[in-house]
């Protein structure tokens, strides 16, 4: 489970109570969606025929430019989670980092999931001696993707949910 027991505001929109901005929910949904993305070809490298997780994607990105609606975006992910379901490894967490991506829509804290499951993905595919580097430079790889408007929110968010998330925002 990577959702906190106590909500930070700061990740809740503004219609729900929060301090959250339509714009910056946005942003961090097309950053989970980069993060998802990049370790994609671990999953479709087991299942090049399965186009749930790559889907689910697209569904995030689709949202963020108000062609589908946030239930819709969600249920992509729910069907690319589901694509993991009898996987093993990279390619189960890859599709679980695009399911998350596409459940931002719904709750922005799900970025920090899509983060997270990218760089296990990655730790899983390399060699058991290169899984911390690995894992190292995944996130090192997203702080670079993080748009500015968002970067010490989400650099704040993993630091209080990281023993949440495995802690693989060690750096």
């Amino acid at each position: 489970m990577i959702l906190p027991a106590a909500r930070d505001p700061r990740l809740v929109t503004v219609r729900r109570g929060g301090t959250l901005t339509d714009a910056d929910h946005h942003l961090l949904a097309l950053w989970a969606a980069a993060c998802a993305e990049h370790v994609l070809p671990l999953f479709e490298a087991e299942r090049a025929e399965d186009p749930r997780p790559r889907d689910a994607i697209e569904h995030t990105r689709a949202w963020v430019r108000g062609e589908v609606p946030m239930m819709r975006s969600r249920a992509a992910g729910g069907h690319a989670m589901g694509a993991a379901r009898d996987l093993r490894g990279a390619a189960r967490f890859a599709a679980y980092a695009a399911g998350q991506a596409a459940c931002v829509a719904h709750v922005a804290e799900h970025d920090l999931g899509a983060a997270a499951y990218a760089i296990k993905a990655v730790r899983a595919a390399a060699q058991p001696e290169q899984a911390d580097a690995a894992g190292r430079a995944e996130c090192a790889w997203q702080h670079e993707q993080l748009p500015v408007a968002v970067r010490e929110l989400v650099l704040d968010d993993q630091r209080r949910r990281n023993e949440l998330c495995w802690w693989v925002f060690t750096v």
